[in-house]
């Protein structure tokens, strides 16, 4: 039985799963949730605690969380994109990296995202402390990346820094004073399996709370 994805091509989230899956080839069905097919709703929303997407489903097994997602298609369905070292250790160093872009970066992003949606617009002192926040973490990452080698491999690191970066700039960009993460973050948008999500999103942006930039 083919595996399916449950999610949305505008959600950060669905993409981490969807670069793993792009690039290793992997064949999948996309159930897309846009509210037009409410058995996919229900689905999602009866497999965890909170119903978030994305859902793999593999014959009778559901996996949610996006990283746990990476994590059983580099078991049960590997590929040549080598999404989790063998290495134990570099294993571990590899979620490391991969909770910096879930926990911060894109939570610290989506602060202002909720504020928007709840209110119209963003406080000055909620995106001031979203901006202290991701500054931050861009300047730690900046270091990271200066023994990181940024190549074409993908990654659970690529798999969480592409969308995480993607939508974080255009809450809080990224400053002149981190070179290595402007360009990293442009190699990143322009991989085959990334790229696809950027153009599959694309129709979306206007859905951006915060209102899309225009620029990737």
């Amino acid at each position: 039985m083919m595996l399916e994805l449950y999610g949305h091509p505008f959600s950060s989230y669905t993409w981490k799963a969807l670069i793993a899956l792009y690039a290793n080839e992997t064949p999948f069905t996309f159930r897309m949730l846009d509210g037009q097919n409410p058995v996919f709703y229900a689905k999602v929303q009866a497999a965890s605690p909170m119903g978030k997407f994305p859902l793999l489903v593999d014959g009778e097994t559901q996996v949610f969380e996006a990283s746990t997602i990476i994590e059983y298609l580099a078991l049960h369905h590997p590929g040549p994109a080598p999404l989790l070292p063998a290495d134990p250790d570099a294993a571990i160093r590899t979620r490391m990296i991969d909770r910096v872009f879930d926990n911060y970066v894109m939570n610290a992003m989506q602060e202002s995202v909720d504020e928007a949606i709840r209110h119209g617009t963003v406080s000055e002192a909620v995106q001031a402390r979203v901006d202290e926040r991701l500054l931050r973490t861009y300047r730690w990452i900046e270091d990271w990346l200066e023994d990181y080698p940024a190549g074409d491999a993908i990654t659970l690191i690529e798999c969480a820094a592409a969308p995480s970066l993607f939508y974080a700039d255009w809450v809080t960009r990224i400053p002149e004073d981190c070179p290595k993460l402007r360009g990293w973050r442009a190699h990143l948008l322009a991989l085959p399996p990334v790229s696809r999500c950027v153009e599959d999103a694309r129709p979306f942006r206007a859905y951006f709370p915060l209102g899309a930039p225009d620029r990737d």
